[in-house]
């Protein structure tokens, strides 16, 4: 047939978006669970640097296809935890997927493990466009969503903090952010080690 042009999508565009969409659905489905009595965390010993390291590896291409970069500096000396794995990584993910999406330059993420007394620590830093105070009050409120301004490509349904944060405190962690507009955004989750894996 002449006249008709297909404009055909590569094959790992559909399949990002297809994630993603099954990402958000999942998200939905578990903020469901985790307001009803079933919710249940599967808990066993989880290695925080090996799980940071995993979830970056899986996000790494996205921001390298931006020309971005992620730093990733797994140092805590003592990284087990009691943890859900599935959950944890869906933790990890959102933080590190925020920081690429709200970046509107090229991305640069840094990620870090520490150990601060009886706990490890993430530390999830970009240098995009930041939060006033107001905003970092709201964030964690379920449904609330950053004011993008002209960032187009900034799809959800503002459940990704919300999920993070109870997620957080269902492992008896915090998660806590600081945010400068047009510097960028630190967030830093605090879990416990699990006992005779305490920090010296």
């Amino acid at each position: 047939v002449t006249g008709v042009q297909t404009c055909a999508l590569p094959i790992w565009i559909i399949k990002e978006e297809n994630n993603r969409m099954n990402a958000r659905v999942e998200q939905v489905l578990q903020m469901a669970l985790l307001d009803s009595s079933e919710f249940r965390l599967n808990l066993k010993p989880v290695d925080v640097n090996a799980l940071v390291t995993k979830v970056a590896g899986n996000i790494r291409l996205q921001i390298e296809n931006r020309e971005g970069r992620l730093e990733l500096q797994p140092d805590a000396l003592n990284s087990l935890v009691e943890a859900d794995e599935i959950h944890l990584s869906n933790v990890i993910m959102n933080l590190l997927d925020n920081g690429n999406k709200y970046s509107p330059g090229e991305p640069e993420i840094k990620v870090t493990t520490t150990n601060r007394g009886s706990s490890v620590v993430v530390t999830v830093e970009d240098k995009g466009m930041g939060m006033n105070t107001e905003t970092q009050r709201k964030i964690f409120d379920k449904f609330y969503r950053l004011t993008t301004g002209n960032i187009h490509n900034v799809k959800g349904f503002g459940l990704g903090l919300s999920y993070a944060r109870a997620i957080v405190l269902a492992h008896k962690g915090e998660i806590k952010v600081s945010s400068e507009v047009g510097k960028g955004s630190t967030f830093v989750v605090t879990l416990p080690l699990i006992a005779g894996e305490l920090a010296s």
